[in-house]
């Protein structure tokens, strides 16, 4: 009786996202990078800091092309009737299992940059932690997040009955 899980894949949103989200992040530490450069290691004329600073200019640059494409190609996730199964990452893949009967609190977030690409994370609440359902489409987000929700309240209704019989 082993079924195959289905899994679902982000949309084309998600890895645009992925990828502002990314910029905007690499900008930020070449920034830093800069400015450290400019106030520290160009005064002084320390060679072994500047090839340094060179060095993590580059590992930024190609970090911002590389792991939006990784990180969006493996991303998936499927929600059953036991369970919402996430796998996520780019040089390390985790794996997120949550027993749909665990769940205490549902919730959908966006923030800035999903805003501008249309996309919504659903937040899931278990007495181990939060599980993110990520880079969703707010349509499917809100639509997940309904589902689940009338699921957990089956669940509450069943064990009701339940302890009402014993």
């Amino acid at each position: 009786m082993n079924e195959m899980v289905r899994y679902e894949k982000l949309s084309k949103r998600a890895l645009q996202c992925m990828y502002a989200a990314g910029c905007v992040t690499g900008i930020i530490f070449l920034a830093v990078i800069g400015a450290l450069n400019y106030i520290w290691l160009f005064p002084s004329d320390i060679a072994v800091g500047k090839w340094i600073s060179l060095a993590a200019a580059v590992f930024i640059l190609a970090e911002m092309v590389i792991s939006p494409y990784f990180r969006y190609h493996r991303y998936r996730y499927s929600i059953n009737e036991e369970c919402i199964d996430i796998i996520e990452g780019y040089l390390f893949v985790k794996r997120n299992i949550v027993p749909i009967e665990r769940l205490h609190k549902l919730q959908t977030a966006r923030g800035p940059f999903d805003q501008m690409f249309r996309v919504a994370k659903v937040i899931v609440t278990t007495g181990g932690g939060d599980v993110t359902i990520s880079f969703l489409e707010e349509e499917k987000a809100e639509q997940i997040a309904d589902n689940l929700r009338k699921r957990i309240n089956q669940i509450v209704i069943e064990q009701r009955e339940n302890n009402g019989r014993k």
